[in-house]
């Protein structure tokens, strides 16, 4: 089996907000290319969805932006799966500047696998789950940035008495 590799991207001048920095939208966008390479890796792609009638849905996704990027910056995105059971694909995706390597952001995310027609939560079929196992088993050691798992924690929610 093939085992992942990085996705190589650049800011786009489309992707530039007021602040003359990459808008939030275009991070997201910069993941999701970088995780549809990753998922076709291990067999989610338009074949899996034509054989089976499933797909992947995204579940829950937290991103945390490090530093900014602009205009025609180079950027590179490695994907790690971080988990998985019969229904859904933990992973998180570390985005890096492509000329020092510096990071830029993460984002955690949960992927949901779903019949199509049923429009439903449904479990996985065995060579895909075979596929993450093998991943899983063959990914390189990595370490567990400290924004996996973590929620929006401060400042306190409000709530006005009732």
């Amino acid at each position: 089996m093939r085992m992942p590799q990085p996705y190589h991207g650049t800011v786009r001048p489309e992707w530039i907000d007021h602040n003359g920095h990459m808008n939030l939208a275009y991070y997201v966008l910069a993941f999701d290319l970088a995780t549809e390479d990753f998922f076709d890796v291990f067999g989610v792609n338009q074949a899996y969805r034509d054989a089976t009638g499933c797909s992947t849905f995204a579940g829950d996704i937290h991103v945390f932006y490090k530093r900014e990027l602009r205009e025609g910056e180079a950027f590179t995105v490695k994907s790690t799966l971080l988990g998985f059971d019969e229904k859904r694909i933990r992973y998180m995706n570390q985005m890096y500047r492509a000329d020092d390597g510096s990071d830029v952001a993460l984002i955690e995310s949960i992927s949901l696998h779903v019949d199509l027609t049923a429009r439903r939560v449904c479990p996985m079929h065995a060579p895909l789950t075979d596929s993450l196992t093998a991943i899983q088993d063959n990914q390189a050691p990595f370490d567990i940035p400290p924004e996996i798992g973590r929620t929006i924690e401060k400042p306190p929610l409000y709530t006005k008495p009732t």
